[in-house]
This record gives structure tokens, sequence and C-alpha cells, in this order.
């Protein structure tokens, strides 16, 4: 099988709630995720933050390195100075042999915000889109001339969340490639399988996060934060929720994807047990990309 599994440490502990699973060293992360059956792991707020450091790590637990997020801020500044701030993020992917820099726009962003709804995302304008594509496009360039290939994720919160905002990112730019992320795209409204067919030949990296619909539709009606969301149980490991996999990852795969399919599902480790998790969002997703990519 041409693609290759992943899980992000979210499972075990959380960046944006630092709190849930603070108790859970990265020594635990990393062998539960090697013991349910993965082959790399994204960073977390918890991995060594250089390649001397993090290589012998995961070496020693026999984990690649997938990916890892880096938020920018090419609202407020232009594309040198966004380069320069992610020069230590870029290095360190680069080292560890990643081709993908999971990258998302945070000027503004309410996710990491428990008091602020999420439906109270910020929205670009058009004179904003006119300045923010063309940086990401410039952004994504300079990555590719460093190897790395950038994968937006479009995220909850976020100035770019919706499939319409997706396509139009996708539409105006060139060089950026994707992050299809399920679950997010599911609880913005879009349709996952729709998007994989649209832009299947610029996915540039995977998330295989799920959605509980009937936590969803609750945590709507309740006008939640995404954090709260989070705690709530909307997110859960793939085919555990509603999200068709069967039918997003044949599209994918007949692009002549090859990276990774990382199982990214944030949820409080007190109540969904996070080695029991791992182990079914990894033989769940396994199943799902066997039958999709052979």
């Amino acid at each position: 099988m041409r693609v290759k599994l992943a899980i992000n440490p979210l499972t075990w502990t959380n960046d944006d709630m630092p709190e849930l699973g603070a108790e859970t060293p990265l020594e635990t992360c990393l062998a539960e995720a090697k013991l349910a059956g993965f082959a790399g792991v994204e960073l977390g707020n918890k991995f060594p933050r250089t390649a001397s450091a993090l290589k012998p790590i995961l070496e020693a637990h026999g984990l690649a390195l997938a990916s890892g997020w880096y938020g920018s801020n090419l609202l407020e500044r232009d594309v040198d100075a966004e380069m320069e701030a992610a020069e230590p993020h870029i290095a360190l992917l680069s080292a560890l042999g990643c081709t993908a820099m999971v990258h998302c726009e945070v000027t503004s962003a309410v996710h990491g915000d428990k008091a602020r709804p999420v439906a109270e995302r910020p929205v670009l304008t058009e004179r904003q889109w006119d300045v923010l594509l063309p940086r990401l496009d410039e952004m994504a360039k300079r990555l590719g001339d460093r190897g790395l290939a950038m994968a937006y994720h479009h995220h909850m919160g976020t100035l770019i969340e919706s499939e319409a905002e997706i396509d139009r990112m996708m539409a105006g730019t060139t060089h950026v490639g994707l992050l299809l992320d399920t679950g997010h795209l599911t609880f913005a409204g879009g349709d996952p399988v729709r998007a994989a067919r649209n832009h299947a030949k610029r996915v540039t990296h995977f998330h295989a996060k799920d959605i509980r619909a009937d936590v969803m539709a609750d945590v709507k009606k309740r006008n939640l934060s995404f954090l709260d969301s989070v705690l709530a149980g909307v997110f859960t490991v793939p085919g555990d929720g509603c999200v068709d996999y069967a039918a997003v990852l044949p599209h994918v795969a007949a692009a002549g994807y090859s990276g990774w399919l990382v199982v990214e599902a944030e949820q409080d480790p007190a109540i969904a047990h996070p080695l029991t998790y791992a182990r079914m969002g990894h033989d769940n997703l396994a199943r799902f990309a066997a039958a999709a990519f052979g």
C-alpha cells in the first residue's frame, strides 16, 4: 500500500487545552502510537523542536515524523517575514524527512478561545482575499523549493473553514496544496466526498477525523466554542462517526496520493481512552485505506 498511517498526539494530550492529558508523558504517546500499529506521528506540544533531540526519540520507537502544524499570519506580515518566522519549523520538518507542512492562516482565529462561539469566527473580506491568496501561493512556492508541500488545513474557527472557501482558495492559487480534513469539513457543513472529488489532485496531506453527528447538531444548537465542542465529543476516530471514508478515499487514491493518512481526533483522554481509540482508529483507517489504495 503506497500510503502510510500516522496519528496526531491529540489523542493523548491536547495542544489547545494543555490540561487535557497534561500528566501523560511523550514516551506514553509514542509507545502507544506504535503499539496501535502506526508508522508515524505528527508533532505535539510535548515534542522537542530540534532535530538532534527529536530524531533519536522517534527512532527509538520506530516512528517517522509525518508533519506538524504551523499557524501563519500572512494577513499581517509579508512572505519574507512569515518565512523567517517559520524557519525553525521548516528546518525541523526537513531534517526529519517530512514532505508536507501543515499550514493554517490563524489571523483573528477563534478556535483556541473557549469563550468565543465557533460561529463567531472571522470571515475574509474581498480585500483580504486579495492579500492572502497571493501570499499563500508565494509561501507555498518557497516551501516547495525547500522540498515541502504546503498542506493547507481548513479549520473550524479560522478564516478558511467552509467548502466554498476551500474552493476559492484552490481556484485562486497554483502552488497551495490541500490538507483534506474530513472532520473539520463535515463540521463546517461541507461534503468531504465532493471536496475529495474536486480537489484530489491538490491533496498533499490527509486528516482522518470523524464526526459524531448527534453531538455536532447539539453543539451547533448551543452555539458552543470550538474547544467546548471538542470537550462535548464532537470528534472521534475514523469509522466511529458519520464520515463515509469508503466514498472519500477512492477519489484521493485515484489521483495518485502517496502520503500520510493521519488519525487526528481530539477528545478528552479521561473519557476516550487513548490507546483504545488509537487502535480503533488505526484498524478502521487501515481497512478503508486497503480498499481504496489496494
